[in-house]
């Protein structure tokens, strides 16, 4: 399966902002199970607990009783960029001129490596091996007021971000120009709520305000937002697959809601790739709403042939290749009594490296199934993605080395097909949206340098 990147949640001007952040990270786990960290500022000082595991894991006991302030930032997190290792676990504090700064951060950095050599060279001390660090240290470093500073570091990041800031007094969000991540502001009586995706903002009954825009600089104070725009305008490049696979589908991200565009997704596929089937069955829980569109438009009866265990982590999320394969056997199980005997539609939210796939059709198989056609609710992953998924070469991508009949024999199915381009897109509820569709297509909207700078950033520590 496909690795995560993080989410991250802020609330500005709260007396419970420690507990409402805690609430906000529960429903942001998906995006991140490897560490979890909130960070609160009374407006003297900073206080912050982080850790390894999840949310319910690091936040156990009375950890929170000591994050008294009205100011707070949390974070979840999977490694792209960066060991697992509790120095790295977001957010990111660090003390200078007498001051803390803290950052939280989503996405990735593609000119990480320039940056930290440079930084290095005049002097900077990296503690991390976070490309969220980066932006510490040039913050350190810049001229001027502290929005001049932020608004001068941020102009020199190049890739996906989307950023909380705070010290003792200060609040900030922003968003790279492209518009890569999510990132949405909702209120709360007076208080202001930012989050990556709008489930975290019902989770508090908060009510959703807007998007932070791409290329925005938000600074919150006590008389409200103050917006600005230091980038030069540039075409966005949303992330489609927050859409297909990452956000929660009771979310709205990039101005439209993620269930419905599943929904359409699995309809374009019935349209583009009909089967014979005496059922519809979706690989649990992306693929279920990509399921019932191809039930709804095909008129194939929709089952819940397997069942998920949710005590079971994502498996992609998992660090290393062995518990991920543990999961994958454990996490869904097929229902025999709905299998046995039927030819089904299969459907899959992607197939990246295939060893998934191939389990999961040999389960279910095992379970009684005759016929298997899988099809697939996005076009097959080609190209490695430099702005926060991590499959960093094409040699892991199933697809970029075999034809898709080559790939239907290897995971062992009778028939496989592919959602187009042209469907993915014209499956989105808001039409004319600019999307990244860089890993189908290799069209990077973000140039990167001989599609290293990731990688050298992650070796060189």
């Amino acid at each position: 399966m496909i690795k995560h990147y993080c989410g991250i949640f802020g609330v500005f001007g709260h007396k419970s902002a420690a507990e409402l952040t805690y609430l906000g990270l529960y429903a942001l786990q998906h995006r991140g199970q490897e560490s979890a960290g909130i960070v609160v500022s009374d407006g003297v000082s900073i206080k912050s607990v982080r850790g390894m595991g999840l949310v319910s894991e690091v936040f156990a006991g009375d950890s929170l009783k000591g994050l008294s302030g009205r100011n707070a930032v949390g974070h979840v997190r999977y490694s792209t960029t960066g060991s697992s290792s509790i120095k790295n676990v977001q957010p990111f504090i660090v003390d200078y001129f007498g001051s803390s700064l803290v950052v939280a951060h989503n996405g990735n950095i593609v000119n990480a490596m320039h940056l930290k050599q440079s930084l290095e060279e005049s002097g900077s001390i990296f503690q991390s091996t976070m490309d969220s660090e980066l932006l510490v240290h040039l913050i350190a470093k810049a001229k001027g007021d502290f929005r001049q500073k932020v608004a001068q570091s941020l102009l020199k990041l190049k890739g996906a971000f989307s950023i909380l800031i705070q010290t003792e007094k200060q609040f900030v969000a922003a968003r790279d120009p492209q518009g890569f991540r999510p990132l949405c502001i909702g209120k709360l009586n007076d208080a202001y709520v930012v989050a990556s995706e709008t489930c975290a903002l019902d989770i508090i009954h908060a009510q959703y305000v807007r998007d932070v825009e791409p290329g925005e600089v938000i600074f919150f104070d006590e008389n409200g937002m103050h917006s600005v725009n230091p980038f030069k305008e540039t075409k966005h490049a949303f992330c489609i697959f927050e859409m297909i696979y990452f956000s929660r589908p009771d979310s709205d991200i990039f101005g439209g809601n993620v269930s419905l565009a599943r929904e359409n997704l699995g309809r374009y596929l019935a349209k583009e790739s009909p089967a014979k089937a005496d059922i519809v069955v979706p690989i649990p829980d992306s693929g279920i709403y990509a399921g019932l569109g191809f039930s709804r438009e095909s008129g194939i009866p929709f089952e819940m042939g397997i069942v998920r265990n949710h005590y079971v982590g994502r498996t992609f999320i998992q660090p290393e290749q062995n518990i991920r394969d543990l999961g994958v056997k454990i996490k869904l199980n097929p229902v025999k009594e709905i299998l046995k005997g039927k030819s089904a539609v299969v459907i899959e939210d992607s197939i990246v490296r295939g060893t998934t796939s191939r389990t999961r059709i040999k389960a279910l198989k095992d379970a009684g199934l005759k016929e298997i056609h899988m099809r697939v609710s996005c076009p097959p992953l080609k190209h490695p993605c430099f702005y926060g998924i991590d499959f960093p070469t094409e040699e892991e991508l199933i697809a970029s080395s075999l034809s898709v009949k080559e790939i239907a024999k290897k995971i062992g199915v009778d028939s496989l097909n592919y959602l187009s381009i042209g469907g993915m897109l014209d499956s989105m509820p808001t039409k004319g949206t600019e999307f990244c569709t860089a890993c189908f297509t290799g069209k990077y909207p973000v140039p990167i340098k001989g599609k290293v700078e990731k990688l050298a950033f992650e070796k060189n520590y």
